[in-house]
């Protein structure tokens, strides 16, 4: 499996956290305003399997997300490879999204009227690095990669549910970035699938130096990371 370059600093490196929070707080405003995150400090490395787990309404999607600059902090900074994001303008936002980070969902969201091959070259065409045949010659190699080979010019309708949280994970891949944030990415795939998937992850933490944070409610698959952030309350706590 060659999904991508090695993304580990050289031995002896010093290099800043892939991704750091520091007072890291999200509150919705209302008459009630209700606090999501609270006061979060963390730091992920380059090559972490990192878990993040808690009771339902915990904060585990809202932290996910301010980690992966969907949202922005009420109060608090992320900071990407050592430098600070919350003064970015959206458009910067966006493409240090494109180009640093991936996602997946609990739901693949692909788009139904485009082709396999034509949801994972989305990204790489907001990107703008590579040519339609280049980018076309890629979204192919990453899916053959992942199994998919004869599925390719199929619409999502036409796979499984295994199948298309697969194609979310290539496009996720898209461009190479060195982290993948998933939010649930097996909750909706019977035993299987939820392996497979499993083990796409732990493959390219493992095998190509990618960080991996996932939001999980499995605790078996959350004892089978490499380390675990346990939110209650919006607050980081012991497990």
């Amino acid at each position: 499996m060659s999904l991508s370059a090695q993304t580990r600093p050289p031995a002896g490196a010093a290099a800043p956290p892939l991704i750091e929070a520091r007072g890291l707080t999200r509150i919705l405003p209302g008459l009630v305003p209700v606090t999501l995150v609270r006061d979060i400090d963390l730091t992920i490395g380059a090559g972490e399997f990192v878990a993040i787990t808690g009771p339902s309404g915990s904060g585990k999607s809202s932290l996910l997300y301010l980690l992966g600059l969907l949202d922005a902090p009420t109060r608090g900074e992320v900071l990407i490879n050592g430098h600070p994001t919350h003064l970015h303008s959206e458009t910067r936002r966006a493409r240090e999204r494109l180009s640093t980070l991936g996602f997946v969902f609990q739901f693949h969201f692909l788009l139904p009227e485009f082709s396999v091959a034509e949801n994972v070259m989305i990204p790489m065409r907001k990107l703008k690095r590579l040519g339609t045949r280049d980018m076309r010659a890629r979204a192919v190699r990453m899916l053959g990669e992942l199994g998919l080979e004869e599925h390719v010019d199929k619409l999502p309708i036409q796979l499984s549910g295994g199948q298309r949280q697969r194609v979310a994970v290539a496009r996720a891949l898209a461009n190479d970035p060195p982290a993948i944030l998933a939010d649930e990415p097996t909750g909706s795939l019977d035993s299987k699938s939820s392996e497979q998937v499993f083990q796409i992850l732990r493959k390219l933490v493992d095998d190509h130096g990618k960080t991996v944070i996932a939001v999980t409610h499995d605790l078996e698959m959350a004892a089978r990371m490499d380390r675990r952030l346990h939110l209650v309350d919006g607050m980081l706590a012991d497990p």
